[in-house]
């Protein structure tokens, strides 16, 4: 149903079985909350909301800015209308129980990427919806303790030259734009299919230096273009924002990389596994790509905490499941040979 709204979109989902009302209205609320949090950024430096840095740090240890905690506030104040039993939340150490009754979990980056605020780059908000599990008061973190497999919906929001949100309820991404002349979100792209082969990647490339061995070899490999053993040229893109990334590639294909490196704290990546990789591989699983922590599936982890860690590639899956065999079977890679086993653009 293309160009049909959000609200007829969630509409006929609910109609489609029991039990899917209540995602529903999480979908519905987020939306909503999203429009206001959008209002916000657009006032930027002018608006209170864009005072600075909130002066602590959020549970990963990141900087808080004002507007993390503002974006933050509106999710949760939309989120205690609707069927939501549990917040797990970037910005907050511990889940928050809304309602006890309720059967649902909501997983959030209330603002993902907000480094790039001064900037005028690309941020957004990325959310998962998961069933709620086990005592809810003593135990709440269990909830977000399942594989992302176990997800009911996902879903992101982009505050770019376009208000967008990516959509899954587990049957295809779509994307809705919204319309300033309607006050509504409309589908501009039905269930996106992403293309198997990828001509661009995503990497910070200044972090060469401390790659592991793999990630520099698939790296030079790329950067070899037509000459070398891929036998074509790739472009490179790091916008620094996982939304601008999954939205790139979602709409024009690609495959995106943000491994575990060498670096103190870089371990075991960057991104959280509950309320950034997982809804963002389910995203692309359902429009045909995949998504790995490098090598296993990301959607098959069993996050041991809320805040945890972890590497990310998504996008093509053939590419996807290429970065893999650098990092498994290097050696049955069929086009790398000695010929091209010379040192890189980037390497000493």
């Amino acid at each position: 149903m293309a160009n049909s709204t959000l609200d007829a979109f969630l509409d006929s989902h609910a109609l489609a079985g029991e039990g899917r009302g209540g995602v529903v209205e999480i979908v519905r609320a987020i939306a909503g909350a999203s429009v206001k949090v959008r209002n916000v950024i657009n006032q930027g430096a002018l608006g209170a909301a864009f005072a600075g840095t909130h002066g602590g740090a959020n549970a990963t240890g990141d900087t808080q800015k004002d507007l993390d905690v503002h974006a933050d506030t509106v999710f949760l104040d939309a989120l205690r209308a609707a069927p939501v039993a549990l917040y797990g939340s970037e910005e907050m150490d511990h889940p928050v129980v809304l309602d006890p009754t309720a059967t649902l979990a909501v997983a959030i980056d209330p603002l993902d990427g907000s480094s790039n605020i001064d900037t005028n780059a690309s941020i957004g908000t990325i959310f998962s919806v998961l069933p709620a599990l086990g005592d809810l008061q003593s135990k709440p973190g269990k909830t977000f303790l399942q594989p992302g497999r176990n997800q009911l919906a996902a879903g992101f929001v982009i505050y770019g030259p376009q208000l967008a949100l990516v959509l899954t309820l587990g049957s295809g991404t779509h994307i809705f734009v919204f319309s300033t002349r309607l006050g509504a979100f409309v589908q501009a792209y039905e269930s996106r299919t992403i293309d198997r082969r990828a001509h661009e990647f995503a990497i910070n490339a200044s972090s060469y230096r401390h790659w592991h061995e793999a990630v520099r070899l698939y790296i030079d490999d790329c950067l070899k273009g037509a000459d070398g053993p891929r036998e074509r040229d790739f472009n490179m893109r790091w916008n620094a924002s996982l939304v601008s990334e999954a939205y790139r590639i979602l709409t024009r294909g690609g495959v995106f990389l943000y491994p575990a490196d060498q670096r103190k704290g870089y371990g075991y990546g960057r991104l959280r596994l509950v309320y950034e990789a997982n809804p963002i591989a389910m995203l692309i699983e359902q429009a045909g790509g995949a998504a790995t922590d490098t090598v296993n599936d990301i959607l098959d982890l069993v996050p041991e905490g809320l805040h945890q860690r972890t590497p990310l590639v998504f996008g093509a899956a053939r590419e996807v499941a290429r970065i893999a065999r650098y990092h498994t079977e290097p050696s049955l890679i069929g086009e790398r040979s000695p010929l091209f086993g010379n040192r890189g653009l980037f390497r000493a």
